[in-house]
């Protein structure tokens, strides 16, 4: 199978009461780039998320949202701290003594300072953490990696298609060229008639023309090789994989044989199926560029 590398995946993993949804989309890159945003309270885990996604993912810009809920009510509890509490009190009492103020202290008052009391995060299992993190980015890969098979599969099918529509052209180029070898020869011959009026023509020499004009404009090596190119496409196709960088090193071989042909064109059909023939290569390319 192949794979797009366009693709989406979201999955939502509870326990307990905790929920951690983990987002993936992709875009197409020539490496494998991977974002990923994350609560502060899970960041540490992100190394770990990178390396499990690198078993699922191998080319493509990859963004991943990762939000984590607690529905526990005893995830945070006040602290109270005395030593700071007692350390003001001593100050303020000084302050009193020093400037002959009267002490009107409360428990009130002395609570309001900062630090006296604090909101403090109870600390979570970091075991059970790790496995509902880790459940939701292999439930958010997998469902990934689904939707970018079936777009590869679409791409695959186009790309048949298109790759069936370059070898017709390339079938009518191999046809059409010796009509137009033998429609030269005719050419020359009327031409040198002619010249000579009634003279006798010299056969040798209109053959050694004609020869010449022949290696001239012969593309039967270009579209033997491109024959072959095409083939390979869709032998890499059928093997699947992650074929993308390969595909694409076949696809500028091909645009190089379409260039060479339409270079030697000397005939309006051929060089119009020449034309087609590259723009149904620039086609393939586009498409190739969304495979991994």
């Amino acid at each position: 199978m192949i794979r797009s590398m366009t693709g989406f995946g979201r999955y939502e993993a509870v326990k307990d009461k905790m929920k951690i949804t983990v987002e993936m989309k992709a875009v197409n890159h020539r490496y494998l780039d991977i974002s990923i945003k994350i609560p502060k309270k899970l960041s540490h885990f992100e190394s770990a998320i990178r390396t499990i996604l690198k078993e699922y993912v191998q080319r493509g810009k990859v963004d991943v949202f990762v939000t984590y809920e607690d529905f526990s009510q005893t995830d945070c509890c006040l602290h109270y701290n005395e030593a700071i509490a007692a350390e003001y009190l001593a100050y303020l009492r000084r302050m009193a003594e020093t400037f002959q103020l009267s002490d009107d202290i409360t428990v009130s008052t002395l609570a309001r300072f900062p630090d006296v009391f604090t909101m403090e995060e109870q600390e979570s299992d970091e075991t059970e953490l790790k496995e509902v993190l880790e459940e939701a980015v292999r439930g958010a890969s997998e469902l990934f990696v689904d939707s970018r098979i079936r777009e590869g599969e679409n791409l695959k099918k186009d790309l048949t298609g298109k790759l069936d529509e370059m070898l017709a052209n390339v079938c009518f180029i191999e046809e059409h060229s010796p009509q137009i070898i033998g429609q030269y020869h005719e050419k020359l011959k009327a031409k040198v008639r002619e010249l000579l009026a009634d003279k006798q023509l010299d056969e040798g020499r209109i053959a050694a023309e004609v020869t010449i004009y022949a290696d001239k404009i012969c593309v039967d090596e270009e579209t033997v090789r491109l024959r072959s190119h095409i083939e390979a496409v869709k032998k890499e196709l059928l093997k699947g994989g992650s074929i993308g960088r390969k595909l694409d090193f076949i696809a500028q071989e091909m645009n190089r044989e379409a260039n060479t042909i339409l270079s030697k064109a000397n005939d309006l059909a051929v060089s119009d199926t020449g034309i087609e023939l590259k723009t149904s290569i620039e086609k393939v390319r586009e498409q190739i560029q969304n495979i991994e």
